[in-house]
């Protein structure tokens, strides 16, 4: 049974306190449009991608207390139990998954492509924001350069998305399973993690919604920036873990 967002009222808490909400199998157009001026020109081509399958996403960013729960350290700079944990690696966020797995039994724990979480983000929009287009409302759902200046707040704090999750438009940036590349010409189109970049290519990994330092434009749905996977100092970056249903 479903609300009329279209989203099973049954969300998935799990051993830590994890909410994770679960999204549908559905289609939507992925990037943007020249007028959306972004800072890279790294959203385009806009492409359809059909989500073959639903999955879970957690209500919120991994917080301080969970990933101290699972990893026994905490290396954000400002601490906070309810505060997204910080400063963390793509490959820290991979081990911090393959604990969880372990602790749960289970192997369903993954982080989300970068399809999925954009399909996540919009939640059935095709608007620069899942709140509409006029970044001057992004205050209401996010923290970023116009109103937070220090560090990333404690998640839950603004409005959610027509989904339910929460912090997707800033707060901090977000890794995905996804390595980077300049565009999206050659892109999945099932919604699955783009894998391989050129043998020549740096390795980067996807970030995705913007943070607390990142101006309005950059907390756009389709916003998309990068980072070495091993690179964990940046006080500008968390995770939201995904689970197969």
């Amino acid at each position: 049974m479903s609300d009329e967002t279209g989203i099973s009222p049954d969300v998935y808490t799990n051993s830590l306190g994890m909410d994770l909400i679960p999204i549908p199998a559905g289609e939507f157009y992925m990037g943007s449009l020249s007028d959306e001026n972004n800072w890279y020109r790294n959203e385009r081509p806009l492409h359809k991608v059909s989500m073959v399958n639903g999955f879970f996403l957690g209500r919120y960013q991994v917080t301080q207390k969970q990933w101290t729960d699972i990893m026994g350290v905490n290396p954000s700079r400002i601490p906070g139990d309810d505060r997204p944990v910080d400063r963390i690696s793509w490959s820290e966020a991979q081990e911090f998954i393959r604990r969880l797995n372990e602790k749960e039994a289970t192997g369903k724990y993954r982080l989300p492509t970068e399809a999925e979480w954009e399909y996540a983000c919009r939640a059935g929009t095709d608007s620069r924001y899942s709140f509409g287009d006029e970044g001057s409302e992004l205050s209401d759902y996010g923290w970023y350069s116009e109103n937070e200046s220090t560090g990333a707040y404690p998640v839950g704090r603004k409005k959610p998305n027509p989904w339910g999750l929460y912090d997707m438009h800033g707060n901090l940036w977000e890794w995905v399973q996804d390595r980077y590349h300049d565009n999206y010409e050659g892109a999945p189109a099932d919604g699955s993690a783009w894998g391989e970049a050129a043998s020549n290519a740096k390795v980067l990994y996807v970030l995705k919604g913007g943070s607390w330092i990142t101006s309005a434009v950059g907390c756009r749905s389709a916003s998309r920036y990068y980072y070495s996977p091993d690179g964990r100092r940046s006080r500008r970056i968390g995770v939201r873990i995904a689970r197969d249903i």
